[in-house]
């Protein structure tokens, strides 16, 4: 019995420990696994966002927390690589960050290492005060007189080398603790900023994702998920040379990247979408349209006297009807990249890392050179000078419209729009100071018309002269309007010299173009007689 009840007494144990084991493996299943974002696909208002987290073997279950909480529960999806643990339910909960200790935020982080180094900047500004004031005090005290502690100064006859050894230690000692003041500023105002927006971010929600599994072996489990509200902005930089034998323009196109998930992007594989997933999927179907009679209109009747009851109740505050709150718009989405099927894609080559709450991250994104043709084009009558406008031929794959930086001759000339929806795409790179621009006194006459003189004719006579000062030939665009009727009582005759290219530019009617080479040195006029009638009596209505 003495040997058989110390081998029970271990075999006990042996059980408690397999037990505790056991218990300890269940646990450490419910653990958060440790997960990082390792791709961000960019979408106008949104982003999928992919993380890893490494499982192992045997685990049955794991748990990706401190998500965002603007997580799409309908896009989440977990898969291995490997094809080594098979995946079951998956459960997403979203509650408040203060109830996910673990959960601290971006802003935490930040807040925790700009508290350090205010500290350090303190102690460093106190310790030159320290400084300071002991040097008053030694330049205080009496020559020849022992201070109150400490050894006595030096005598008169060192009172010279003392002075300047006390000037040059005070000099330093001031201009390094105005230093350290300044920086202890700064730090304060960066960390009263940091924790406004902690405070405002402070009541956000957390979502978490718990996967069960079986993992046959150690491998890398995937989890993807669409968030709202990041999002990018495209922005283009055109530069165009006119000293080349053929015009060119270098096209450049660059993106501001910007997050305020809860989440940072750290060092993560970066691609911009021009896809739409916030928009709908389908087209929408047109309404029944349908023609009834109107009824006749009743007479309004008079106001009922309200009830005692009803007219007690009369000045009580009525309950407002819950209205659901629309959602937020998305942000303007224009830029692209790269050619696709049906949307266009770039894939930033380096690892990028995009704060959340942070600064936007600039990212030049592609180069392109495209040829242009150059037109000096001038509208007389609203503005007499002429302006440089390359037209570009039509961009392959998907180009939104963007603001875009024009350089002529790598001199800024301004800001434009990039807008490759239009069936012309054009770039105006500012005036052109070598093309003369005149526009003659417009000349107006009116006289009655007709045997009896009951109808009005009024002629209106307007002329342009432009001049080439260039060393070369230039292609010059002169636009005008021309009056249009839109009644039929309203008869309208013009008549130009020379004849216009075009009476209806772009589609427009009333805009009149005349296009032509101007040679360097030449002058080119430009004239253009308009003549109204219509019966006296009308009074017409005109909008130019």
């Amino acid at each position: 019995m003495r040997t058989f009840l110390p081998y029970c007494r271990l075999g006990g144990l042996f059980a408690l420990l397999g037990a505790l084991g056991a218990g300890a493996a269940l646990a450490q299943d419910a653990l958060p696994a440790a997960s990082r974002i390792t791709g961000v696909t960019l979408y106008p208002g949104s982003a999928t966002v992919e993380r890893t987290a490494r499982v192992a073997a045997g685990s049955r279950s794991a748990v990706f927390d401190c998500l965002p909480q603007g997580l799409d529960a309908r896009s989440v999806q977990v898969h291995s690589a490997s094809g080594a643990v098979r995946v079951g339910d998956i459960a997403v909960q979203v509650r408040e960050r203060a109830l996910a200790g673990a959960c601290a935020t971006p802003q935490d982080e930040r807040l925790r290492a700009l508290e350090q180094r205010l500290a350090e900047a303190r102690a460093e500004t106190g310790a030159l005060e320290l400084a300071h004031s002991y040097l008053k005090s030694i330049a205080g005290s009496a020559p020849g007189t022992p201070p109150a502690s400490g050894p006595g100064t030096p005598g008169a006859g060192q009172i010279g080398a003392t002075t300047e050894a006390l000037r040059r230690s005070g000099h330093d000692t001031l201009v390094r603790l105005h230093q350290a003041r300044a920086r202890q500023e700064a730090l304060e105002q960066q960390l009263k900023a940091l924790a406004a927006e902690r405070s405002a971010a402070g009541q956000a929600r957390v979502a978490s994702v718990t996967v069960a599994l079986a993992a046959e072996q150690g491998a890398e489990l995937r989890l993807t998920y669409q968030v709202r509200g990041p999002s990018w902005s495209p922005s283009y930089r055109a530069t165009l040379d006119t000293a080349a034998a053929t015009p060119a323009v270098r096209l450049e196109r660059l993106a501001l990247v910007a997050q305020d998930t809860g989440e940072d992007w750290t060092d993560v594989a970066l691609t911009l979408s021009t896809g739409q997933p916030l928009r709908s999927a389908g087209a929408p179907v047109p309404r029944p349209w349908t023609v009834d009679v109107r009824p006749p209109e009743q007479p309004p009747r008079p106001p009922a006297a309200p009830a005692p009851a009803m007219a007690a109740r009369a000045g009580a505050p009525q309950a407002e009807s819950a209205v659901p709150a629309a959602e937020p718009a998305a942000p303007d989405f224009t830029v692209a990249v790269a050619d696709g099927a049906y949307a266009t894609e770039f894939a930033v080559p380096q690892r990028v890392s995009v704060p959340s709450g942070g600064p936007k991250v600039a990212l030049a994104l592609q180069v392109q050179q495209l040829d242009a043709s150059l037109v000096t084009r001038t509208t007389p009558a609203l503005d007499a000078a002429a302006y440089l406008v390359a037209q570009l031929p039509a961009l392959p794959g998907v180009w939104p419209t963007g603001p875009v930086a024009l350089y002529r001759d790598a001199a800024y000339v301004g800001q434009g729009t990039l807008d490759a929806s239009r069936p012309e795409l054009e770039l105006a790179f500012g005036r052109d100071e070598r093309v003369a621009v005149t526009a003659e006194p417009e000349r107006r006459a009116s006289a009655a018309a007709g045997l009896t003189g009951a109808r009005t004719e009024r002629t209106t006579e307007r002329a342009y002269v432009v001049t080439n000062r260039h060393a070369r030939p230039v292609q010059l665009q002169v636009l005008d309007a021309a009056p249009v009727s839109l009644d039929a009582q309203v008869q309208v005759e013009s008549r130009y010299e020379p004849a216009p290219t075009e009476t209806a530019w772009r589609a427009q009617p009333g805009t009149v173009a005349w296009s032509q080479p101007l040679a360097a040195g030449a002058s080119a006029r430009f004239a253009a007689r308009h003549t109204l009638r219509y019966d006296k009596e009308l009074r017409l209505r005109e909008q130019r």
